[in-house]
């Protein structure tokens, strides 16, 4: 044995006298693992769905939206707490619209195909991945989501979902 081994045993048994008694910490945050959607498990939505959400995205009409800070948006009626949750990362979306490379057109029909499956799937929130380019889809993402009765709350996604390329939706499922 040479003298390496010895001062990592000698270390280890002075680590373990001194944890000797102390208990371990329950975790009271549960975090979803993410899942992974293969094409079998895309929601099959039909176009005169995705026609109905895009029905309520206008070009002209352009919602009171706070400029200052990252982007963000709550429905009236809906607690500043649940934008907070969003903002920090409480909600996992379980679903992903990757919106890079898209015109404005694409990007509104595959945004109403979206919410319309996540509403038929009863997936409360999703990731909508705009990009930041040339400031276009993310300028125009949020004042089309500040239009849907659907959507409760959105705000800028956290890093590890986007960060300011991106924004976590928060969907009101309606009662079946």
């Amino acid at each position: 044995m040479s003298k390496k081994d010895f001062n990592l045993d000698d270390d280890f048994a002075l680590f373990q006298e001194a944890v000797k008694g102390v208990k371990k910490i329950s975790n009271d945050t549960i975090i979803a693992p993410r899942r992974q959607i293969t094409k079998s498990d895309t929601p099959k939505v039909s176009t005169k769905e995705a026609q109905n959400h895009e029905f309520y995205f206008s070009d002209e009409f352009e919602p009171h939206l706070n400029e200052n800070g990252p982007t963000h948006y709550a429905r009236t009626g809906v607690s500043k707490y649940e934008v907070k949750k969003l903002r920090r990362g409480v909600y996992v979306p379980d679903m992903y619209l990757d919106m890079h490379g898209m015109t404005q057109r694409e990007a509104k029909r595959e945004l109403a195909a979206m919410i319309a499956a996540c509403l038929k799937e009863d997936i409360t929130c999703c990731c909508v991945m705009h990009g930041i380019g040339k400031h276009i889809l993310k300028q125009k993402t949020p004042l089309w989501l500040a239009q849907h009765p659907d959507v409760l709350a959105f705000h800028q996604a956290p890093l590890e979902f986007g960060g300011d390329g991106a924004l976590l939706v928060l969907l009101d499922i309606p009662e079946k």
